[in-house]
């Protein structure tokens, strides 16, 4: 086990145990479980944090697209442009209601898509656009929104990035542990700014069913639990502050001279950073460093989703999207939480200086 994680979900709650152990002892003493108080709590104290007019918890992140999905009416026949640089979730859950994932590439410097080539993709078909705030950075939703097209904000990632979730018809988010707004398990949540969507996603979560008698529509069994309700709540009020201690780290990184060795991310003020992650050609020997040294890293995506296996049959082919495929040979992300100390990013940072060193000595 690496002595250096590439996350520390713990040393973020560690603090909030006791109060933690207080507000799940007080689920289990109601024994209410299933869409109880904390759950409707929840959603109005997530609306009111991310400015808009309803939220619906759910069971993931995953739930949260396809519900989405649904609740617009988008099915076979329909595209819906997305980046092909991200997590199988997003393009899955637009093949799971029989739409068209279409793939645009990203900008080199962001990760996030590319407003100029989503342009060249819209179509008479085209339904949505689908955007990831990548990392934590959010995407270019002033420009995409000048399309003219209903946005979806896959904000798994971005949960209190600032200008998520007021662009688009709806955004989506995921509680999954190692995200800047965690769960102790799986959940997710759907943000609206169309009250009438919101209520149709309402609906869809619990088998198209207001109240378990009559079934309105063919919907789905995706809700959030109550007891991660309950955390959630204990840890929302928390996340400004994590968050500013992930945008402290980041600059801490810079500060150690690690842009001198490899492409530091962008950052526009914004970007909260689900994950720091720095490009290089060198990523193989970089992270053989690190492993070496005991530091965990990550590379994401290594195989784009324009290229995976299950999605063959939209017939892409290597080299269709360069920037997204350069960006999935040469990402490397490095050791980042809320409150990681500056010793270790000093030790994570000397490690790859000495690899490049190493590097630059044996080419001359």
């Amino acid at each position: 086990m690496p002595q250096i994680p590439l996350v520390d979900v713990k040393a973020q709650y560690a603090s909030l145990l006791p109060a933690l152990k207080e507000r799940l002892a007080e689920v289990l003493e109601a024994g209410v479980f299933i869409l109880g108080p904390n759950v409707k709590a929840f959603e109005e104290e997530a609306a009111a944090y991310l400015g808009v007019p309803r939220s619906v918890g759910v069971a993931n992140g995953t739930d949260a697209l396809v519900l989405v999905l649904d609740a617009m009416g988008i099915g076979p026949g329909d595209e819906v442009i997305c980046p092909a640089f991200t997590f199988y979730a997003t393009a899955e859950a637009i093949a799971r209601r029989g739409a068209i994932p279409v793939f645009a590439d990203v900008d080199p410097a962001t990760l996030n898509l590319d407003p100029q080539d989503v342009a060249g993709r819209v179509t008479s078909q085209t339904r949505a656009i689908m955007p990831v705030h990548l990392f934590g950075r959010p995407a270019p939703l002033e420009e995409l929104a000048q399309l003219g097209v209903p946005i979806i904000e896959d904000a798994a990632q971005a949960f209190g990035a600032r200008g998520v979730a007021a662009t688009g018809v709806a955004s989506t988010f995921s509680f999954f542990p190692t995200k800047n707004l965690f769960g102790l398990g799986d959940g997710g949540l759907v943000g609206a700014t169309d009250e009438a969507l919101a209520d149709r996603v309402r609906l869809l979560r619990f088998h198209g069913s207001r109240d378990k008698v009559d079934f309105e529509l063919v919907g789905y069994n995706s809700r959030l639990d109550e007891i991660q309700a309950a955390a959630l709540r204990l840890f929302l009020p928390e996340l400004d502050g994590w968050n500013r201690a992930r945008r402290e780290a980041a600059a801490r990184y810079a500060e150690l001279g690690l842009g001198e060795v490899c492409e530091l991310p962008e950052d526009d003020g914004s970007h909260v950073y689900h994950m720091y992650v720095v490009r290089s050609p060198e990523r193989e020997r970089l992270s053989a460093a690190l492993t070496a040294a005991g530091i965990a890293w990550a590379a994401y995506y290594v195989t784009p989703l324009h290229l995976q296996p299950a999605l063959k049959y939209l017939g892409h082919r290597e080299g269709s999207l360069p920037e997204t495929e350069r960006a999935s040979g040469e990402n490397l992300a490095l050791p980042m939480w809320a409150g990681i100390d500056a010793a270790t990013q000093e030790r994570v940072v000397s490690v790859i200086r000495e690899a490049s060193a190493l590097r630059a000595l044996g080419s001359r």
